[in-house]
């Protein structure tokens, strides 16, 4: 059984103590009675308990001066404060001062939780409540049940004989079918004063099939603070055998929590982590640590992780001195870099881990964006791997939109700090003769400041015209001793005036079935600079590909280590239509000119072959083109193509589709890239994926997905799942497989999953 549904079986037994027990007051003594048949004022006064007025009706109302009982009989109704009470007949004690509920007891609370019982014993003196076959079912559905219930306030226990408790309600949906999951135990107590839950021969129903069953279970209450074991779990690898976690959280303080998680497994022995979590008005700190003696290092052998004494050191926070702005950072140190993926730690991504100091702040039209980075790699890396990791020391960005007065345009500032510190060449090794390197042995530090300001003008004719005006300033220095393609020391300052004009004709056609808008776009733009690599070595502009997204810009490089330069235009046009049933299309293409100046794009020097092969090197470019839209409801359908007209020949093109209806879902996607020797591509490159996740029959779900590398002739991945899912209960199983040409080579790999709703998963 898992911990999370103690959670909310805490806040229904602790607000079924509260809510019941609330109406205790009802049995408080009223005033002293005389010995008349009815007290005096008894019609003039409505009932009050403390400041709070009772409003009772009922078919009669007796009173019994001589033993001081008023009993209320037939469709018996109390509100109080906020609540409702309904019954058969009510007795008040006034001596006693109880109150009995007696026949067809329920208690609205107006929180949409709805409690039922049989009978009802409400005692103020020892502020206790005694139901029998209470029920409670809550506003979302869940269901908790009991033979008899005692319930006390003030830190006594709440004992409920019998207890179910399902999320699901009854379990069973409208065709009769059973579904979710449920808990039933012999007893179930709440520890008022421990805020315990203890559950006596609990057991565990998933679709009304009891799977697991203990003698005895004893867990906390988490939505309190309390010093306890907290849910133990499961996981499993074969390096490290089965792996038990038994954590354990102390309430250090307010501000302060702790958690303590030994872990024993089969093969490596006893593994220590703990957490410390601090809070604070405006920020959150938080330090973990780990480490591990492990018995048979010899299962990581394959690897880096063959040692004794393995284990991490992790911290990160955050806080807001001041509004706005935001300081934080996170740090991670390691005896390897593989023993946080060895031990299934999940505080990392699949490219890595950074540590980093940051500060931003965001307010309105201003962003600042300040850090200092150290990006590591995970898994089995030797230390000269991680040599080729750069520090960012900083990595600064500022960006700020002016809007000015009078409707006279809008001014952006933009500026970048990137300082970059690396101990060796990131050379990979050459592809077909054409080499790569995507960082140096370096030190170098490169700022960039851009100013500009552009508006739109509607001209006589209908055209839209947009003047754009800016400059950018840039500022390097490199220096190094280590990289063996670019030793010695560089800097460079240069300035860079940028103009340039966007002229577009937006041409809106209607007909009784759609609404058209065509819009011939042309640009022209200077940036009067006949230096590329402004930075000197790229580290921050590798990533590139001309295609319809970056037609229309003025700078098209990712990053402020490179930018465009001289004389360009643009050409291309825009389409759109929408059907009035729904339909959509969406098209755009065009081509990119050099009329003069020094084609950035035709640059050599850049070693991460960034721009190779993608189309912009000769004066005039490949023709990018894309199109999306959704023909008929459940279906999307995008392409995008990249041509050189000069062949002609297809260089690029890529295909994506997805189709949902009743449940029904499928995705397709293409991808074709042309041989490009200039890249060390010496063949075409295709591959097909195709996936489908349809209904099977009631909750049950198949999926399956393919792959297939079409240049090579063989297939690149596959895989099959079955799963159920009824929104209370999911469990599946997966067979996923991976050929000859996958990043991940020849992997056969199984996995089953169990999830419930209100619990965790288990998973290997």
């Amino acid at each position: 059984m898992g911990g999370g549904h103690t959670g909310r079986l805490g806040r229904i037994v602790r607000h079924l103590t509260i809510g019941l027990a609330g109406v205790l007051a009802l049995a408080a003594p009223a005033v002293a009675a005389p010995d008349t048949l009815m007290p005096a004022g008894y019609f003039q006064h409505t009932p009050t308990i403390g400041t709070q007025n009772v409003g009772i009706t009922a078919d009669q109302l007796l009173y019994d001066a001589d033993r001081h009982l008023v009993t209320a009989i037939g469709d018996v109704v109390v509100d109080y404060e906020g609540s409702t009470y309904r019954g058969d007949r009510l007795v008040f004690d006034q001596v006693a001062h109880t109150a009995h509920f007696i026949g067809n007891v329920t208690i609205d609370e107006g929180t949409g939780d709805h409690y039922t019982a049989t009978d009802l014993q409400l005692t103020q003196v020892q502020q206790q409540a005694l139901a029998q076959q209470l029920t409670l079912t809550t506003k979302d559905g869940a269901l908790l049940t009991a033979v008899n219930g005692d319930i006390r306030r003030n830190g006594g226990d709440t004992v409920l004989d019998t207890a179910t408790y399902a999320p699901c309600g009854k379990c069973i949906d409208s065709k009769g079918r059973r579904i979710g999951w449920s808990v039933k135990s012999a007893r179930m107590i709440y520890h008022g004063k421990t805020e315990m839950i203890t559950l006596e021969q609990p057991s565990l129903y998933l679709l009304g099939i009891p799977v697991a069953w203990l003698p005895w279970l004893s867990l906390p209450d988490p939505t309190k603070r309390i010093n306890s074991f907290r849910m133990p779990s499961l996981d499993y690898s074969d390096q490290m055998g089965v792996r038990v976690n038994a954590p354990y959280f102390i309430a250090a303080s307010n501000d302060d929590d702790i958690i303590l998680t030994p872990s024993l497994m089969s093969r490596q022995g006893f593994l220590m982590a703990g957490e410390w979590d601090h809070r604070f008005p405006n920020g959150f700190v938080q330090v973990k640590a780990s480490g591990i003696y492990q018995r048979d290092p010899s299962a990581f052998a394959a690897g880096i992780g063959d040692k004794q004494w393995r284990g991490a050191l992790q911290t990160s926070g955050h806080f807001e001195p001041v509004k706005t702005w935001t300081v934080g950072w996170s740090y991670t140190a390691f005896s390897d870099p593989a023993y946080l993926i060895d031990y299934h730690f999940r505080d990392y991504t699949d490219t890595g881990l950074t540590n980093e100091v940051y500060v931003t702040h965001l307010a309105e039209n201003e962003f600042v964006n300040f850090r200092l980075q150290q990006f590591n790699l995970l898994g089995n890396v030797t230390d000269a791997s991680q040599a080729k990791q750069a520090k960012a020391l900083p990595n600064a960005y500022y960006h700020n939109v002016l809007y000015l007065p009078r409707d006279m345009g809008e001014i952006d500032l933009t500026a970048s700090l990137l300082g970059v510190s690396r101990g060796a060449d990131d050379t990979r090794s050459t592809l077909n003769g054409v080499p790569y390197n995507f960082g140096y042995g370096e030190w170098k530090t490169h700022g960039m400041v851009e100013a500009d300001w552009q508006k739109r003008y509607i001209v006589p004719g209908g055209f839209a015209v947009t003047p754009f005006v800016g400059l950018r300033a840039d500022a390097a220095y490199y220096d190094s001793t280590t990289s063996v393609l670019k030793p010695g020391q560089i800097d460079l300052f240069n300035a860079t005036p940028i103009a340039a004009v966007d002229v577009r004709y937006p041409m809106v056609a209607r007909t009784d079935w759609a609404t058209q808008v065509l819009e011939p776009i042309a640009q022209l733009y200077y940036r009067g600079s006949d230096t590329s690599d402004v930075g000197i070595t790229n580290d921050n502009a590798q990533s590139f590909v001309f295609d319809d997204t970056n037609l229309f810009s003025y700078n098209r490089f990712s990053g402020s280590d490179r930018q465009e330069t001289g004389l360009r235009a643009n050409l291309g046009a825009h389409y759109q239509l929408n059907f009035d049933n729904g339909a959509w299309l969406d098209l755009i293409g065009g081509q990119s000119f050099q009329l003069a100046g020094t084609n950035a794009f035709a640059e050599t020097t850049d070693l991460t072959q960034a721009t190779t092969g993608q189309g912009l090197s000769s004066s005039d470019s490949y023709m990018v083109f894309g199109a999306q839209g959704s023909p008929l409801k459940g279906l999307t359908l995008a392409s995008k193509l990249q041509v050189d007209p000069n062949a002609p020949r297809v260089t690029r093109y890529g295909f994506g589709s997805t189709y949902g209806i009743d449940g029904y879902n499928f995705s397709l996607d293409y991808l074709y890239i042309a041989q490009d020797a200039a890249r060390g591509v010496l063949k075409d490159q295709q591959e097909i994926n195709a996936g489908a996740s349809v209904p099977l029959w009631d909750y049950w779900r198949g999926t399956a997905h393919a792959g297939w590398d079409i240049a090579s002739n063989t297939w690149l991945d596959a895989g099959v799942g079955v799963h159920y899912d009824d929104n209370y209960l999911r469990y599946g199983a997966d067979l996923t497989a991976t050929g000859p040409t996958n990043t991940d080579p020849n992997d056969l790999r199984v996995t089953a999953s169990l999830y419930l709703k209100g619990l965790g998963g288990i998973g290997m």
